[in-house]
């Protein structure tokens, strides 16, 4: 079955030579809709790696990436963008808001590069701002928020719109745990929606949300299992609306 993200056989080094690095060796990993894949392993495993690949920042040395079946290998520099803006949601570790633009302008901003109006570009924005719990800090700018505060907003940024695929990298690092989970509660919704969902994490806890994990030891992929029940098998049928 064909997955809305697929990698096959994908390979990535950094350096020539004796310094050369290599990421990831030999990667095959499919991301079904409707799905939520954790990403374990050590620091250098090469999991922000494969992250980057998949979302089209970066392109393999080889393999194949393909995204809504799509060969990114084969689109342009623009192609790769607009499937970006239309269809993949990236939740960076360091967040990435451009200082200049307020919230809820972060948030609104792919929308309307992808051609909404910008009155329905900033009613999505706010929405999704509202259902992570910043809504009041829509009129900010990154500088003026804290760190959890600014992850939400870049998390609302991901999620905002008609997305198929959504990346996270560490999406509860900056956060306590009472606004961790209204994130974890906030991916799980997105996948009940058919969003394919990839999340790289530490913590054992937080990929006990995912229906599958995936572990990552020098660029590959040592082991992968189903995930026992954790806090979604919790969840009272209210919160799922």
């Amino acid at each position: 079955m064909s997955g809305v993200l697929e990698l096959h056989q994908v390979a990535k080094s950094y350096g020539e030579g004796p310094n050369t690095v290599h990421a990831l060796h030999g990667i095959d990993l499919t991301a079904q809709a409707g799905e939520l894949v954790a990403i374990m392993g050590p620091s250098g495993s090469g999991k922000s790696t494969l992250l980057t690949i998949a979302g089209t920042l970066e392109v393999a040395d080889e393999g194949a990436v393909l995204v809504e079946g799509q060969d990114v290998a084969t689109m342009s520099a623009n192609d790769r963008a607009r499937l970006r803006r239309r269809s993949v949601g990236y939740v960076f570790q360091d967040f990435n808001l451009l200082a200049g633009l307020t919230a809820a302008e972060n948030v609104s901003m792919p929308l309307e590069l992808d051609g909404l109006r910008p009155k329905a570009a900033r009613a999505a924005a706010h929405a999704a701002l509202d259902e992570l719990g910043v809504a009041d800090r829509a009129g900010h700018y990154p500088d003026q928020l804290s760190g959890g505060e600014r992850q939400r907003v870049a998390i609302a940024r991901a999620v905002v719109g008609d997305r198929h695929l959504l990346l996270t990298d560490e999406p509860t690092g900056a956060l306590d745990s009472v606004n961790g989970e209204g994130v974890m509660r906030r991916l799980r919704a997105a996948c009940r929606r058919g969003v394919a969902c990839v999340m790289v994490t530490h913590d054992a806890q937080l990929a006990s949300w995912a229906d599958r994990v995936v572990f990552l030891r020098d660029g590959r992929i040592i082991d992968h299992t189903s995930a026992a029940p954790g806090p979604e098998s919790l969840l009272v049928p209210s919160a799922e609306s």
